[in-house]
């Protein structure tokens, strides 16, 4: 007895591979994560992430423009100032070195959509996302500071803040502070289930945030709960928040089909630093094709359920897309 279903039919060509594929992505579905510092002429390569940099305003600016040309339409800055302290001030400055950034992308690319990531654990001299007293983060004075630095990013003209802390009603105060003062048509993408992940390793050396004793595991969320992720989704969607994101994106790809299917607004996932720095010593041991795997990983990610993923591949995988 012969099979009167054969799948392989459809699978006989590449042109008829594409035309019944399910998933498709392109350059639209990406935001490029930047990491900004003082100084001039600065392009200093993150010895854990080959290929991302940090930079100064003058070639952070030139290195955008590049992934623009490619047809990435977003980027999220992180700032690394020149002076910390324990309260993180350098976040909410006015003229620090984020809204320094924002100011002159805008000035090159209008049309660029400049996402400002709220949180001070790259401005704090302790390396933790809020004020802390006696060894804890302490919860409603953090916020009050992240609605600030959220203000100030608006106001130096970014078009979305994203709010990483996972400070218990953070997103409720920026929307009041951005309403407040004239930026109701600032949206606002949250960090609504950030977990608590060994993943973050190589971006911690990037934004020079490792925390100088303990960790975040009380304010972020327990590897093993994907309930909890619907909570936090649904209380930031109550707040006002315009877009919800699951970070890391891998190893939490369940999370992200879940809350896919509950809830009908953007949904976004953070392709993150340990994961694309596994990828690339994969490829410097040989092991793996580096462009096959990059386009699986990404393409998982949206297969999930997100419509938009924040990944260190953007350029590479964009200028591969435009082919």
């Amino acid at each position: 007895m012969f099979p009167i279903h054969r799948p392989r039919r459809l699978r006989r060509s590449e042109t008829l591979r594409s035309m019944v594929r399910e998933t498709s992505i392109s350059p639209q579905n990406f935001i490029y994560p930047v990491f900004v510092t003082y100084g001039k002429g600065v392009r200093k390569e993150i010895p854990s992430m080959p290929g991302c940099f940090q930079e100064s305003v003058d070639m952070l600016v030139e290195n955008v423009c590049d992934a623009w040309r490619l047809g990435v339409p977003a980027v999220i800055i992180f700032g690394i100032p020149e002076q910390k302290d324990e309260l993180g001030s350098g976040a909410y400055d006015p003229d620090g070195v984020v809204q320094k950034a924002v100011r002159a992308l805008k000035d090159s690319l209008p049309d660029l959509v400049v996402i400002t990531d709220v949180c001070l654990c790259e401005f704090t001299s302790h390396g933790h996302c809020g004020v802390v007293a006696d060894g804890e983060t302490l919860n409603d004075p953090t916020i009050e500071l992240l609605a600030r630095e959220a203000l100030t990013h608006a106001q130096a003209g970014a078009d979305m803040v994203a709010p990483s802390d996972m400070m218990d009603g953070r997103v409720s105060a920026i929307r009041k502070i951005l309403d407040d003062n004239g930026f109701q048509h600032i949206p606002i993408m949250s960090y609504a289930a950030k977990y608590s992940s060994a993943f973050y390793g190589p971006f911690r050396e990037a934004a020079e945030s490792t925390p100088q004793f303990g960790d975040r595991r009380s304010y972020q969320m327990d590897p093993p709960n994907s309930r909890e992720a619907l909570h936090e989704a649904a209380l930031d969607m109550e707040e006002g928040a315009d877009i919800i994101m699951v970070k890391p994106a891998l190893s939490y790809l369940d999370v992200i089909c879940r809350i896919r299917e509950r809830f009908d607004i953007p949904v976004a996932a953070y392709n993150v630093s340990g994961e694309y720095s596994m990828l690339k010593a994969g490829v410097k041991l040989g092991w793996i094709d580096g462009d096959r795997v990059m386009m699986e990983v990404l393409t998982s990610i949206k297969r999930a359920g997100a419509d938009l993923i924040l990944t260190y591949h953007a350029k590479e995988a964009a200028a591969l897309l435009n082919g």
